[in-house]
């Protein structure tokens, strides 16, 4: 098992996202049980390329201050929306043979919604703890409409497992 914090980056992690003092909480605390529980915590970033806000070198594109990994914590970049697609995260827990993949992280309709899809069709039991992945309001629907429609509807028993934050704590203590 393993904790994937996906795109937990400066550029997009404020106030503005859905539910963001419950998601700022509940990942600090989910990386920090993890951490001492001897749970690995892999970290994502996304790179949007040259002149644009997430592109490497530009402040927004580092890790959140709260989230801040570890100097041995691994830190994989990306540039689409899913976390497995030529980045060496596939080939890295398929060569350590983890089979569980907890999922936190930014976005909800975006990258978080990709990585776990991705995740399923490699084989990985997909693991979405409540209130850990969150977004912006669109243009189609708010932050909280979007946030229950993937977390409650569309991942739930098809994708993932989407459980509540103490049922997470729970496994990740063991």
């Amino acid at each position: 098992m393993v904790l994937l914090v996906v795109d937990t980056q400066k550029a997009i992690t404020n106030e503005k996202l859905y539910e963001f003092d419950l998601f700022k909480k509940r990942v600090n605390e989910l990386i920090n049980k993890a951490r001492s529980n001897g749970i690995e915590v892999i970290f994502v970033r996304h790179d949007d390329g040259i002149g644009c806000e997430l592109s490497k070198g530009n402040e927004g594109f580092e890790i959140y201050e709260d989230f801040k990994p570890e100097n041995n914590e691994l830190i994989f970049d990306k540039t689409v929306n899913s976390s497995f697609k030529n980045t060496g995260l596939l080939e890295y827990l398929k060569e350590k043979n983890e089979d569980t993949v907890i999922v936190v992280g930014l976005q909800t309709d975006y990258c978080i919604d990709a990585t776990i899809k991705a995740g399923f069709e490699h084989g990985f039991k997909m693991i979405v703890p409540e209130n850990t992945n969150s977004t912006f309001d669109n243009q189609y629907m708010t932050a909280e409409e979007t946030y229950k429609y993937y977390n409650e509807f569309i991942w739930n028993k098809r994708y993932a497992e989407c459980v509540s934050f103490e049922k997470t704590i729970e496994m990740v203590v063991r």
